[in-house]
């Protein structure tokens, strides 16, 4: 697929998946004769892999990382040893997602509550009127 349709299923804009593209993130499966980028299934969950790592802060060092190690898992070909350092990397990240989930549930907590603050002021206000 191109990357419009890429764009439309990943709710990542051309310029974001492009930026991926120049990082190293995601490479395009092929290129039409056209010179048009063309994605796989494969592309666009990679895609949605970085899409949610993102809003949970980590950084393109640690997103390439983690795609790193669920590719060498994918393909099959490590050493039991190889297998088992791989996977501790991904519960590493796991752990980290469970971590940052847990902060910004904290965040949102204080968030509510500090707009329910401001509803319960602004009530208070619009109930009792002007002041003379």
């Amino acid at each position: 697929m191109q990357i419009g349709e890429v764009a439309a299923r990943t709710e990542l804009s051309l310029r974001t998946i492009r930026h991926y593209e120049e990082t190293g993130l995601v490479v395009p499966s092929a290129r039409s004769q056209g010179g048009f980028r063309l994605y796989t299934e494969a592309d666009v969950t990679r895609l949605m892999v970085i899409r949610r790592m993102k809003p949970l802060g980590f950084t393109l060092d640690e997103m390439r990382e983690l795609l790193d190690a669920t590719d060498r898992l994918d393909a099959g070909e490590v050493s039991a040893g190889e297998r088992e350092r791989l996977l501790e990397r991904v519960r590493g990240f796991e752990e980290a997602a469970r971590r940052r989930v847990a902060d910004l549930r904290t965040q949102l907590a204080r968030a509510e509550d500090f707009a329910a603050t401001l509803r319960t002021r602004i009530d208070a206000a619009t109930a009792t009127g002007p002041t003379p």
